[in-house]
């Protein structure tokens, strides 16, 4: 009898393990607040604005507080880092932008992650266009009599970036690099004082996004010369992209997703990114990321990571071709 009671015992103890190991942590996912951390500043971009309105409605589907979370620095790479090195069980994601996972990583050289290695990819949200503007007092009204301007005054066009290394500083550098032109580069730490400066005739051009710029259009404080992605913006169809005006395959925007630290498992990766979709193709939140000057981008996580990689080795030439240094 003493030896059958211990084996019910043990029979019981092995259905208890069994039911609890199908107790995956998907399977109660998420029983407590999830963080979006945003690695720049609080209401410095549409990817902030989008970042939040992203959170909220994850909120609504998910049953738990999502809580977006601005951890600013060096360009976007503290905060990133801080994810990269975040437990795997999707309390702690990134919103990924441009910047700090596809030119980062070729701008400093003890960077505390790796793109591929140490993230993987939830899904694409949205992309942000972006826009080359110039001050009013530039005698170019359009890509090819800036460009003439350029060549017959060369080093002399001062450009603005929000800091060494971002997408506007590499936006006006490949836009050198394929025009075959010289300006002067004058790195700002942020996007506002890069923007007040080009407003005001310090600097006379500027590639920021069209977010950015709309305000300034409308008022006639600066004028464009062409959107930097293949497609003209949804905010501004009337403008013409650069690939349209000569420099063929020009393609530049600003694009935002979230990444979850590496080893994340699947199931929860696929809840995110099924909540994810929903959301994007939901009218609503579609409408606002267009009023907001972005556009609807969603891509699911094998299309994320083909677009991390192809960005990737883009930027990666374009940095050790002009020899990019960090500030």
């Amino acid at each position: 009898m003493h030896i059958h009671r211990i084996a019910v015992v043990v029979a019981l103890s092995l259905l208890v393990c069994a039911q609890a190991s199908a107790q995956t942590p998907a399977s109660t996912y998420p029983n407590r607040p999830v963080r979006i951390i945003m690695p720049f500043p609080a209401g410095t971009s549409v990817n902030d604005v989008l970042g939040r309105a992203l959170a909220q409605r994850l909120s609504d589907r998910l049953g738990q507080q999502v809580i977006f979370d601005n951890r600013s620095g060096a360009a976007g790479t503290i905060g990133s880092e801080m994810v990269a090195k975040s437990p795997p069980d999707g309390y702690t994601l990134l919103l990924a932008v441009t910047g700090p996972m596809t030119i980062a990583p070729f701008v400093y050289p003890k960077l505390g992650y790796d793109t591929l290695r140490d993230f993987t990819p939830v899904a694409l949200v949205a992309r942000a266009p972006y826009i080359i503007v110039i001050h009013p007092s530039v005698p170019a009204k359009d890509l090819k009599s800036l460009i003439a301007l350029a060549k017959a005054r060369p080093g002399e066009l001062l450009f603005a970036s929000a800091g060494t290394g971002g997408t506007p500083h590499l936006c006006t550098e490949l836009l050198m690099s394929m025009a075959g032109i010289k300006m002067t580069h004058v790195p700002y730490k942020g996007g506002a004082p890069a923007m007040i400066d080009t407003v005001g005739g310090h600097t006379q051009l500027y590639c920021t996004s069209v977010t950015n710029a709309l305000p300034m259009l409308k008022q006639g404080r600066i004028r464009t010369v062409g959107v930097t992605p293949m497609k003209r913006s949804l905010a501004l169809p009337e403008v013409p992209t650069l690939d349209e005006q000569g420099l063929k395959g020009f393609d530049v925007a600003q694009w935002m997703g979230i990444l979850a630290p590496a080893k994340t498992p699947s199931a929860i990766v696929q809840r995110l990114q099924q909540e994810i979709a929903r959301l994007v193709n939901e009218s609503e939140y579609n409408k606002f990321i267009v009023q907001q000057g972005g556009e609807p981008a969603y891509m699911a996580p094998d299309e994320f990571s083909a677009l991390l990689r192809s960005e990737l080795e883009r930027w990666g030439k374009l940095v050790k071709a002009v020899g990019v240094k960090p500030e």
